[in-house]
């Protein structure tokens, strides 16, 4: 299989998250992944993206946004860039997923999406390094 790589870069604005699903979705189409398993993975990268517009940029919708989708002989990989505010590893938790109230599953959707999930602290930022082995 050939390696391809392709980015993206967007504002963090909520409205072009419904872009970026797609965007990732089409990238995702040309490998053996079952449906289920391409929707997991393009809900992950929005929940992520969510997450930096939520924590990173406080809401607000013009702060850049990076994305990279990369493939290689055994996976594929996504690393989402952004330039935030810094939220330390030991604050992203998620909570139990018996826990019934809203907010928190998201990092509980997003490590069961992919197999890896790598957090990279940044001089500016962080970069969330998203990988899923082919089967």
């Amino acid at each position: 299989m050939k390696k391809t790589k392709k980015k993206i870069e967007f504002s963090s604005h909520t409205g072009n998250l419904a872009l970026m699903r797609n965007y990732v979705r089409q990238f995702l189409e040309t490998f053996p992944f079952s449906e289920t398993q391409r929707t997991l993975m393009v809900l992950g990268v929005d929940e992520a993206c969510t997450n930096i517009i939520r924590y990173a940029y406080h809401l607000r919708d013009d702060k850049l946004i990076s994305l990279s989708l990369e493939s290689g002989n055994d996976c594929v990989c996504m690393r989402l860039r952004d330039y935030g505010k810094k939220v330390p590893a030991a604050a992203m938790k998620s909570r139990p997923a018996d826990l019934i109230k809203p907010g928190g599953l998201g990092l509980h959707l997003i490590r069961n999406a992919f197999d890896e999930v790598d957090y990279v602290l940044r001089s500016r930022g962080t970069e969330l390094v998203l990988t899923k082995n082919l089967e």
